[in-house]
């Protein structure tokens, strides 16, 4: 990662957070609100994407920083299955459901594309 110097710098990080800001919004609304249970599973989860890739690179080695992206992997899945739990409850619709799912299935592709990249490093 030759050019990248700070997290904020990393695109599957600046998406993620967009995703978070999503979350969070979507969240606040309705019933969603109202169910603390799974509203704070998924926007912790979202948190989790963007905590885990920042912290992974603070670390300065390839291998931890790779065992943080799986990490970050891990809860982009996690807010794709809250997110069906959300579209069956009735506290997202469909189109809400389809651009949040789009979101994080973008960043984990991303994610992805990074943990293949450092692999790829002698």
């Amino acid at each position: 990662m030759a050019n990248i110097t700070r997290f904020e710098d990393i695109q599957a990080w600046k998406r993620g957070r967009d995703l978070a800001k999503a979350v969070y919004a979507v969240t606040r609304k309705g019933e969603f609100a109202k169910d603390f249970g799974l509203r704070d599973q998924i926007r912790r989860a979202a948190v989790s994407i963007i905590s885990n890739i920042a912290e992974g690179f603070s670390r300065q080695t390839d291998k931890e920083f790779l065992q943080f992206l799986h990490v970050a992997k891990g809860s982009a899945s996690e807010v794709q299955s809250q997110l069906y739990i959300a579209l069956d409850l009735g506290y997202i619709t469909h189109d809400e459901f389809d651009s949040l799912y789009k979101q994080v299935d973008e960043v984990g592709k991303l994610i992805f594309g990074l943990v293949r990249y450092l692999k790829e490093q002698p």
